[in-house]
């Protein structure tokens, strides 16, 4: 079992975007010390609680300022992007930084239309995800047919490892592409158990990945109590509770700030779904909660996305999580 990391570099009330993603990068070099096995960053684009909005360059950073610890992106949003230029991106990644780069993918496009516009694609851009994802992987191997004569320099002739991002049914095209999955319980814990289900049921072998490979993704918080990991957990719910009822995701408040909000019933329904399904706790109640995660999901991997308001408790907590991992589970540093 491995633990691993994705940091979305949220921004918190009070600070700045800049500051964000040199806490990032910063915390990279924490995690690694530590002895997790990946860091990813992610893809937001025009969202005031989240700084991370060019993965590739991010990434960059964060494996400039390490050394062994993986580093790649959960995800590029591809149908936001041009295969080729992607492909070029994670080459120069690879080319720098070679056996430490993963390259992540997502079919997600801009969540308002106004963002879309500005990206130049519409909703239906995800509809071709299975092609692109097959342009992109085209361009590693040399044998891309979409534009003959056009090469992706320095990324011809480089293996990248690829994962596919789902919520669901994303995990079927996972499968026929032969690629390991990263999948998270967005809509459900049993919805995902059954994405999982047939994703390694469907599983067609490729080069990439000889075999199914599931990386599960949750927020985890672990304290001295569970109400403080409980009450760590609230800044992010909070953000995502505020950006489904005001259609903005804001910068984290402090816990205490999110408990002083004044709240409708649908917004309260909304902070308790948020904080559904998140693992806090104790070291001893979490081992027991992640343990029961990995049994039932199988999972090769556990992803580990959580944000909080104060980035020194969400340190603390991820030292104790790797006590946690030290105890009930086995973290490695070797690549691939």
């Amino acid at each position: 079992m491995r633990l691993s990391v994705l940091d979305r570099s949220p921004a918190r009330q009070g600070g700045d975007h800049a500051t964000a993603l040199r806490d990032t990068v910063r915390f990279a070099a924490d995690v690694e010390a530590l002895g997790y096995h990946r860091f990813w960053v992610s893809e937001h684009h025009s969202v005031p609680g989240i700084s991370g909005s060019a993965p590739t360059v991010l990434a960059a950073a964060v494996a400039s300022a390490t050394s062994t610890i993986r580093v790649g992106t959960g995800g590029v949003m591809l149908p936001n992007h041009q295969p080729l230029v992607v492909a070029e991106q994670f080459g120069v990644l690879e080319s720098l930084f070679p056996g430490r780069i993963d390259m992540g993918l997502g079919r997600s496009v801009g969540f308002t239309e106004g963002v879309r516009r500005a990206l130049g694609h519409g909703k239906d851009a995800a509809a071709g995800f299975g092609e692109q994802v097959t342009e992109l992987l085209g361009y590693f191997t040399g044998k891309q047919e979409s534009f003959p004569g056009v090469h992706a320099i320095p990324a011809e002739g480089l293996r990248v490892p690829v994962f596919l991002l789902a919520t669901g049914s994303g995990a079927d095209q996972a499968a026929e592409l032969g690629l390991p999955l990263v999948i998270a319980a967005v809509r459900g814990e049993q919805t995902m158990l059954d994405a999982i289900g047939r994703y390694r049921d469907s599983f067609r072998p490729s080069a990439l990945s000889p075999s199914p490979y599931v990386v599960v993704s949750s927020a985890v918080a672990v304290a001295d109590s569970s109400e403080r990991a409980w009450r760590m957990l609230l800044s992010e719910a909070w953000s995502t509770t505020y950006s489904r009822t005001h259609g903005v995701f804001p910068p984290l408040l402090p816990p205490a700030a999110v408990l002083a909000q004044p709240m409708t019933d649908r917004e309260r329904r909304l902070l308790d779904s948020s904080l559904a399904g998140q693992i806090y706790g104790t070291e001893a109640e979490v081992s027991d909660a992640l343990r029961g995660l990995v049994e039932r999901t199988c999972a090769d991997e556990v992803l580990v996305t959580t944000s909080v308001h104060d980035p020194a408790e969400r340190l603390d907590s991820y030292q104790r999580l790797a006590r946690v991992a030290d105890i009930g589970l086995t973290t490695k540093t070797v690549t691939g």
